[in-house]
């Protein structure tokens, strides 16, 4: 019984129970029933039979190597890029782009659902949203086009090499701006403008050729002087534009009146592939010039000064650029732009 009261206290200082031999256990075995439980000793099995230690959480234990993993994955990540720039330095600038243009088009995923949830949870129309929330609503829709026709190309056995081929060779027309360099913005800008200002002259052929059509007087004469002053190139103010409102609500300008080669036109104008049939020309513009449309007014709304300059930048690259500055008569886009 003393030895059993031994054991006891040393496990009660220590924190810890001491294994006992084979004499004390059977020693301890045979006295228990003469000396019973009336000092409160505790049993043998009620002893722990190692020492205890002190252990985290389970989440605290997840937490921390989540934290291990992470804090790894980053020191790789970066001797991975410095091993690139210092052995493959374009390759590694091509890299850099393509990392980032993913961060930026997954960050614009979730901007587009947030504006989705938003007017589906309070029942607001596309017309009713913001300048910015419609105008990023509209790049990403034309963005995941894009995407959407590099998936399809790329369904065919062995067609991802090609894919890739093509992406290098032909970047402004299968990729998105995300994933273009610096200078490949500024050049694809100037390309974008040089297609649009091919297309002017057309569109100025095919207004100056209908004005007998136009049966008032005064309308004629309001079209004359506007085709003079583009030719010359004066921009034209709003209010002369409004003057001529009846001649493309009806005949012979009207978008129903309108012939094959100059929806065509208008097409390459605004950046849409002029190769489609006339029926999918006339809707495919009705829908654009809509768009534009309620950007105009959303625009107006704002108000020009409210723009930040890579906005201003944006806008300029964009078809409905000369539509919404037309709104400003006071301001060019060479005024904007600068």
């Amino acid at each position: 019984m003393a030895l059993s009261r031994v054991c006891w206290a040393r496990a009660a200082l220590w924190g810890a129970a001491v294994t006992p031999g084979p004499y004390v256990t059977r020693k301890l075995q045979l006295a228990r029933p003469r000396a019973g439980l009336a000092w409160g000793a505790p049993r043998l099995f009620d002893l722990p039979c190692r020492s205890s230690n002190l252990h985290l959480s389970p989440k605290a234990d997840v937490k921390s190597l989540i934290s291990y993993v992470v804090t790894k994955t980053k020191v790789i990540n970066g001797k991975y890029h410095r091993f690139l720039g210092r052995h493959f330095p374009r390759f590694y600038v091509l890299y850099t782009i393509f990392m980032k243009g993913l961060q930026m088009f997954w960050a614009d995923a979730k901007k587009a659902r947030r504006i989705k949830t938003y007017m589906w949870k309070h029942n607001v129309k596309f017309h009713q949203l913001s300048y910015r929330e419609m105008e990023h609503l509209r790049q990403f829709r034309r963005d995941v086009t894009k995407c959407l026709f590099l998936g399809i190309i790329s369904i065919p056995p062995f067609a991802n090499y090609l894919v890739f081929l093509l992406m290098y060779l032909f970047p402004r027309q299968l990729l998105i701006q995300h994933f273009w360099t610096p200078k490949q913005q500024i050049d694809f800008l100037d390309i974008y403008h040089a297609l649009r200002k091919q297309s002017h002259p057309e569109i100025l052929g095919y207004l100056e050729r209908v004005i007998p059509l136009v049966s008032d007087a005064g309308l004629r004469w309001h079209m004359t002087e506007l085709c003079t002053k583009i030719q010359h190139g004066t921009h034209p103010a709003i209010h002369d534009i409004l003057a001529l409102r009846e001649c493309f609500s009806n005949h012979p300008l009207g978008m129903n009146q309108l012939h094959a080669l100059q929806m065509k036109a208008l097409s390459r104008a605004m950046l849409l592939t002029p190769y489609l049939p006339s029926f999918l020309l006339r809707h495919r513009l009705k829908t654009h010039t809509t768009v534009i449309h309620q950007l105009d007014r959303a625009l107006a709304k704002l108000g020009i000064g409210h723009l930040t300059p890579q906005e201003v930048k944006s806008k300029l690259s964009c078809p409905s650029c000369y539509t919404t500055w037309s709104c400003f008569p006071s301001t060019t886009p060479a005024q904007g732009a600068e």
